[in-house]
């Protein structure tokens, strides 16, 4: 059963790794008709739609499970809060505020791919990993070792090798490149805040996803019918059009998707580690594609970039480890 589960979860995380891979292809091949904006707050609607069924149908489980004999009271009130924990205000103003974040961030994660490429976009998302260590420890307390610091700054030595060609002069730094490292802030300081909620079964995965993504579209359409022309949505009628805001909100929701189901079977930090190569795929694609050039300053960096995280994850997993003896020893 451990194996089959491994092997499932394994599975997922792949997939992501390969849909996250594509995303940067998929953004830098759509027409040049399509701004960032426009791309994002279409997409964003599109996704909100693909993740519709996938809340409905979960919500509909936990209220077929509801007074399950074989459960208990204690079941009851799980899956209860599961269903109706987003009704608490604190809740659902985190909803809204993940909202607001990632309307901001997706507008800006295809404007970074624009302006830096797809190699050295997809090389500075990787900066996550150290985003998600900071607000872990700031926001939920979540302990963190010296080898993690020591291989956080290795991974942004990395990333700064890469994407200045080893030149390092920061006050120079492609704005794409700032943008995307960014956004990788952004994105994790809006995972930190939803982790309590997670945690505390307090909303199902599938629900957050519909409903930033709602917001997030609301926001967008809004804001673009105020700010541009009117005469910049004739692109939306272009079926080559379509196709790049169909494919690129079918990639992200499975992304998503996997990414979670990745999670049921592995710990964050196996599953972490399964999706780091992520850029060397962008890069051979890339590569092939738009004759992006993929120099050995890019090698060596995405080498940095893959072990600092590997290293960190494993870190953080045999932390986990010690944490489960010493209770064991306890009881």
């Amino acid at each position: 059963m451990s194996d089959k589960r491994l092997l499932k979860g394994f599975l997922f995380a792949s997939i992501s790794m390969l849909l996250v891979s594509l995303q940067p292809i998929i953004a830098l091949a759509r027409d040049s008709s399509i701004d960032a904006y426009l791309f994002a707050s279409i997409t964003c609607f599109y996704q909100s739609i693909f993740f519709l069924p996938v809340m409905i149908l979960q919500r509909r489980k936990l209220k077929t499970q509801i007074r399950n004999p074989r459960l208990g009271s204690s079941g009851d009130i799980e899956f209860i809060s599961l269903l109706d924990g987003w009704k608490n205000k604190k809740t659902f103003s985190v909803i809204l505020y993940l909202g607001i974040n990632f309307a901001i961030t997706q507008v800006l994660f295809y404007y970074a791919f624009d302006l830096a490429g797809a190699i050295n976009g997809s090389l500075s998302q990787k900066t996550t990993v150290i985003f998600a260590l900071a607000f872990g420890y700031v926001i939920n307390r979540e302990k963190i070792t010296i080898k993690q610091v020591a291989f956080s700054i290795l991974l942004l030595f990395g990333v700064l090798l890469a994407t200045t060609q080893g030149e390092f002069k920061l006050l120079e730094i492609n704005l794409g490149v700032f943008l995307m490292i960014i956004v990788a802030m952004l994105w994790m300081l809006a995972h930190s805040i939803t982790k309590p909620i997670l945690d505390r079964n307090e909303i199902i995965s599938s629900q957050i996803v519909f409903s930033r993504n709602l917001v997030n579209a609301i926001i967008l359409i809004s804001s673009y019918l105020l700010l541009f022309p009117l005469d910049n949505l004739l692109v939306l009628l272009n079926p080559t059009n379509q196709f790049f805001f169909i494919l690129m909100s079918l990639n992200y929701s499975i992304d998503l998707f996997c990414w979670y189901l990745s999670l049921k079977y592995l710990d964050v930090s196996k599953a972490t580690i399964i999706i780091a190569p992520t850029p060397i795929v962008t890069a051979i694609i890339s590569t092939l594609l738009f004759g992006e050039i993929f120099s050995i300053f890019h090698l060596f960096g995405m080498i940095i970039i893959i072990i600092s995280i590997v290293i960190i994850m494993w870190e953080r997993e045999e932390k986990k480890e010690k944490i489960k003896r010493k209770r064991i020893k306890v009881v």
